[in-house]
């Protein structure tokens, strides 16, 4: 992982320990809103089960690092499809049932963990886990294989932006443009967090030009309208429905996974000519500790099986744009 160490990761030192509290901390007690929401639905099996749901949860890591014989680092915004991807993945593959750690944070933080000696600290835990795969946008995942750092890719799936309101839009958001009126609060991501920024911004520059980036990254962020995020795949449906934020843009499957949970959200479509495409695309780890497992996990991904569980939450196939809804 030397190399890795090496390369330049968008962002101006931001420390590796993440700050989930504003995610978690910011939860009203009693309302049902905060993460995580998909309780019980992690395919590896539990011991105790501690929760103290707006203290103590970590969305994001799921499984035994110790005993795991596969180690999946895979974009955040691709959360709600995991359990049931190594579901079908084990049936597939029974020994490795139970023996599958997974992370699902945005790419840029799993490429800091892994510029990191592949260790991560959230609060007062330390925990060093060594990826086997690493699954994020198709041009970082390229980059990382003309360094040298993963191989073996495959493309698998695709998806497209959606803005996210609350059920019923009450503010009548209609378009991107809208997103620059004085009174509408927006969760944007952090562009030294999160690389999706950069495809949102690209949707506002093609709707609305440099002037609405302007307003809603820099006029709006003054205000104190336009919130930036550190994990947009949570924080963002979790501060509208908390009433924190009025609107954000996201990944349209996003906004069908928390359609499918019942969630009081919303989602308002982007016109092709201003939308941006995204395609996935995963690579073996060039140290992975367990490439037969990694090679299998490849081989699925591509497979007609884990096409249809991704088609289910949302999203496209590798050659196309997201899936209507």
């Amino acid at each position: 992982m030397e190399r890795l160490r090496q390369m330049p990761i968008l962002g101006k030192g931001v420390a590796l320990v993440l700050a989930l509290a504003p995610a978690v901390l910011a939860a009203r007690p009693g309302n049902g809103v905060y993460p995580p929401w998909s309780r019980g639905n992690d395919p590896a099996p539990h011991g105790y089960v501690f929760r103290v749901a707006t203290v103590d949860n970590v969305p994001d890591l799921h499984g035994d690092p110790q005993g795991a014989r596969l180690n999946l680092f895979v974009g955040g915004n691709q959360f709600m499809v995991m359990p049931a991807l190594i579901r079908a993945f084990v049936r597939q593959h029974p020994r490795l049932r139970g023996r599958i750690f997974y992370e699902t944070l945005p790419p840029g933080i799993l490429l800091r963990q892994m510029r990191r000696r592949d260790t991560l600290t959230l609060g007062n835990l330390t925990l060093r886990v060594v990826p086997d795969i690493y699954e994020a946008g198709a041009q970082k995942v390229r980059a990382l294989r003309h360094a040298g750092l993963v191989r073996q890719t495959v493309a698998y799936a695709s998806n497209n932006l959606e803005i996210m309101v609350r059920q019923g839009n009450p503010l009548g958001i209609r378009r991107l443009a809208d997103l620059g009126r004085a009174g509408v609060r927006i969760s944007m991501p952090n562009p030294a967090w999160e690389g999706v920024e950069r495809q949102i911004a690209a949707a506002l520059q093609r709707a609305g030009g440099s002037a609405l980036v302007r307003r809603i990254m820099v006029t709006k962020l003054r205000a104190g309208t336009t919130f930036l995020t550190h994990i947009h795949h949570r924080q963002t449906p979790l501060r509208i429905m908390q009433g924190a934020s009025d609107a954000g843009v996201t990944w349209a499957s996003e906004v069908r996974f928390q359609k499918m949970l019942g969630h009081p959200i919303s989602g308002v479509r982007i016109p092709p000519a201003q939308n941006v495409r995204a395609v996935y695309v995963a690579g073996m780890v060039a140290h992975a500790p367990h490439p037969r497992a990694a090679a299998n996990w490849l081989r699925f991904l591509a497979s007609p099986v884990a096409r249809r569980i991704y088609h289910r939450f949302g999203f496209g196939g590798p050659t196309q744009g997201a899936v209507a809804r």
